[in-house]
C-alpha cells in the first residue's frame, strides 16, 4: 500500500505549515487534548454522524462510531466525529425529504471547510443514505458509508411483524373491525424491537443496499442486522478502510461512475426495492455528473428478474436476507448484468469483490430460474397525466388493477383526503380512481410519503385490500397497493394531475407503460388556461430556499444550484 507523506495529506495546510495559522490549530488541538504524536502527519477521518434520541433508526450509532474510531486509529489515522442532521422517518414532519438537501449540503460544507482527508459516513434510515452520498460526492474526498443496518423482525402473537408493510396491514383491519383496540396496543409493542431501520424491503434496506452496490460500503455491510455484533466489527472495519483509501488517494469519483449507477438501479429493481430509489438515485448520479433519467430505470427493469422474496413484495425479513448470504450473494446471481471491472472501496474490481459469494436459502434469494417477477419491480409510465413520467411499483399491487380504466374522485390536499375519505355523498366504489393533487416537491411540501391513500372504511369492511391511486406524492417503501407515484410536473406547479376533476375516467396499463386522462386535447388546454397558481407556501428562511430551488422528481428533487456543475475550490487554510 502506497502511504501519502506527511505534507502530501489535505489536512496538513491546516497543521503543517510555519505559519500563524498552523500554531493556533495545533494549539486548538492541544486544547482538545491531543498529543502531537496522536494526529500529526496522519490522516484525519470525518466521522458524519446522525445519531439522535429521536432517531429510532440511528440510536445505536452513537456507540458504532466508537468502533469506527476504533479502526481509524488502528490503521494509523486520526478520528474525529461531526454531528450532522439526523432526517427520522417516524418523527420529522412534514417530511424529512423536505430536508435531505440540507443534509447534503452540510456534509459536503464540513468536508470541505474542515482539515479532513477522508469520511466515514454513519446513516441509513431513508433520506440519510443519499444525502450523505450526496454530499460526500460533490466534496469528493475519500469516503466509506456504514449502514445503520435494520433492527430485529417483529413478533405479535404467532406473527413475525415487518415494520411499516404490517403496520398498514393491522391499521387497515382495525378500521375494517377485524380487530380492536387492545390488539392494537400490542402490536404498538410488536412492529419495532431494537434500534436499527425498517426490516423490510424498504427505502432504508433499498437505498443501503445501493450503497453497497455502488461500492462504498464494506462488503455484506447493507444486511447486517443493528443489534448484531458483526454491526460492531463492520464499523471498525469501515475506520480501517477509510485510512487506506486516504493513502490511495482514491476519492468516490473514481468509485461513483456511470457503470456503478447502473449497477445500483439493477440491484434495487431486482430486489424489488422502494420507489423512492428513483429519485435518490437520480439526484445521487447528478452530483457525480453522471445523467441518470427514468428511462435508465425502466430500460434496465425489462433486463432484470425480482429476485429477493423480501417484504413487501415477498415474504421474508432482512435477517433472513443476510442470513442467506446478503448482497454479496446476491449480487452474484445478477453478474450477466452487472459491471464486474469497476472498482468499490474494498476490492479492485466488483468481480473479485463477489468471487466467494454465496447463496444460503434460495426461497430467499431465488435463482434465476425462480423469480418473484420476470422483470423488475418498478415500471416506469409516460401519458398525458405524467408528461414527464411517473412511476409504480408494479409487484406490490393487485394484478387485477395493473390494466384499469375508472372515474377520479380527486382531493386537492392531503388534509382534504383525511377528513372526507369516508363521506357517503363521494360514492367511491372499488372502481374508482382516487386522485390526490398537491402533494409534490413543492405543493407537500417536500413530496410526503402520501401516495398509498387509505381506502374507504365501507370498503375495508367488504374486503377490499386495494385500488387505483394516483398522486405526486411518494410512498413508503415499505408500503404496497396499486400507487402510481411521482407525477411529474407536480400539480402545484401547473402539471396536468392539476386540471383533474372528479368523474373524469383514468386509464392505467402498467403492460404499456401508459397513465392517460381520458379527455380531449382541447378540454384539457381549456382547464389549463383556467388554472390558477396557489401562493407560495414559504416567505423566508429554509423552506423560501427549498421552493425556490427545489428541481421536480424526474430530475431528482435536488437543489438547482447544487445539482449544476461548477467548482468550488477548497478553503485556503493558511
Amino acid at each position: 500500500m502506497t502511504t501519502k507523506r506527511p505534507e502530501e495529506l489535505r489536512s496538513h495546510q491546516w497543521y503543517g505549515t510555519d505559519g500563524l495559522r498552523s500554531f493556533s490549530h495545533r494549539a486548538r488541538t492541544r486544547q482538545l487534548g491531543y498529543l502531537p504524536e496522536e494526529h500529526l502527519g496522519k490522516p484525519v477521518v470525518a466521522i458524519l454522524n446522525t445519531w439522535s434520541d429521536i432517531n429510532p433508526c440511528h440510536v445505536h450509532l452513537r456507540d458504532r462510531a466508537q468502533a469506527v474510531k476504533r479502526g481509524v486509529w488502528q490503521a494509523g489515522g486520526f478520528p474525529l466525529e461531526f454531528p450532522v442532521s439526523t432526517l427520522s422517518e417516524t418523527f420529522q414532519k412534514p417530511t424529512p425529504m423536505l430536508y435531505r438537501n440540507m443534509l447534503a449540503m452540510e456534509t459536503e460544507e464540513l468536508l470541505r471547510s474542515y482539515p479532513v482527508d477522508g469520511a466515514v459516513l454513519m446513516g441509513g434510515c431513508d433520506k440519510s443514505t443519499p444525502a450523505l452520498l450526496m454530499g460526500a460526492a460533490s466534496a469528493d474526498l475519500p469516503a466509506v458509508f456504514v449502514p445503520a443496518g435494520p433492527m430485529l423482525p417483529g413478533h405479535w402473537r404467532a406473527e413475525v411483524l415487518g415494520s411499516g408493510t404490517d403496520m398498514w396491514k393491522y391499521w387497515d383491519d382495525k378500521r375494517a373491525g377485524l380487530i380492536g383496540d387492545a390488539e392494537l396496543a400490542e402490536l404498538e409493542n410488536g412492529l419495532a424491537r431494537s434500534p436499527g431501520t425498517c426490516m423490510t424491503m424498504g427505502t432504508a434496506s433499498t437505498l443501503t443496499a445501493a450503497a453497497e452496490a455502488l461500492g462504498v460500503t464494506v462488503p455484506g455491510a447493507s444486511s447486517i442486522p443493528a443489534v448484531d455484533s458483526g454491526h460492531e466489527r463492520m464499523a471498525a472495519a469501515s475506520g480501517r478502510l477509510i485510512v487506506d483509501l486516504v493513502h490511495q488517494d482514491l476519492r468516490v469519483s473514481r468509485i461513483l461512475t456511470r457503470e456503478a449507477y447502473e449497477d445500483a438501479v439493477a440491484t434495487v429493481l431486482a430486489l424489488g426495492g422502494s420507489t423512492n430509489a428513483v429519485i435518490h438515485l437520480i439526484a445521487m448520479a447528478g452530483r457525480s455528473g453522471v445523467p441518470l433519467t427514468l428511462d435508465d430505470f425502466d430500460r434496465i427493469a425489462r433486463r432484470v428478474p425480482v429476485l429477493a422474496n423480501l417484504r413487501p413484495g415477498g415474504r421474508y425479513l432482512m435477517e433472513d436476507f443476510h442470513f442467506a448470504g446478503g448482497l454479496p450473494a446476491f449480487l452474484a446471481r445478477l453478474t450477466d448484468v452487472l459491471h464486474l471491472d469497476r472498482p468499490t472501496v474494498a476490492h479492485p474490481t466488483l468481480r473479485e469483490q463477489l468471487a466467494d459469494a454465496r447463496v444460503h436459502n434460495p426461497d430467499v434469494i431465488r435463482p434465476r430460474d425462480n423469480p418473484l417477477a420476470e422483470e423488475g419491480g418498478v415500471a416506469v409510465l409516460r401519458g398525458n397525466l405524467c408528461p414527464d413520467g411517473a412511476v409504480i411499483k408494479h409487484i406490490a399491487a393487485e394484478p387485477r388493477l395493473l390494466k384499469h380504466t375508472g372515474p377520479a374522485v380527486v382531493f386537492p390536499d392531503y388534509r382534504t383526503m383525511q377528513r372526507t375519505i369516508n363521506d357517503p355523498e363521494l360514492g367511491i366504489t372499488a372502481d374508482h380512481v382516487l386522485v390526490l393533487q398537491g402533494a409534490g416537491p413543492k405543493g407537500g411540501p417536500g413530496m410526503p410519503e402520501y401516495g398509498m391513500l387509505p381506502l374507504p372504511d365501507h370498503l375495508l369492511k367488504q374486503g377490499v385490500r386495494d385500488m387505483v391511486r394516483i398522486s405526486d406524492a411518494r410512498m413508503s417503501g415499505t408500503s404496497y397497493g396499486t400507487c402510481v407515484l411521482h407525477i411529474a410536473p407536480e400539480s402545484y406547479v401547473g402539471g396536468p394531475l392539476a386540471l383533474v376533476r372528479s368523474g373524469d375516467l383514468i386509464t392505467l396499463d402498467v403492460a404499456a407503460r401508459t397513465l392517460r386522462l381520458e379527455i380531449s386535447e382541447d378540454e384539457l388546454a381549456r382547464r389549463r388556461a383556467a388554472w390558477t397558481p396557489p401562493p407560495e407556501r414559504y416567505e423566508r428562511g429554509y423552506g423560501a430556499l427549498y421552493s425556490e430551488q427545489i428541481t421536480q422528481a424526474d430530475t431528482g428533487c435536488d437543489f438547482a444550484f447544487l445539482a449544476r456543475r461548477g467548482n468550488s475550490p477548497d478553503p485556503y487554510a493558511g
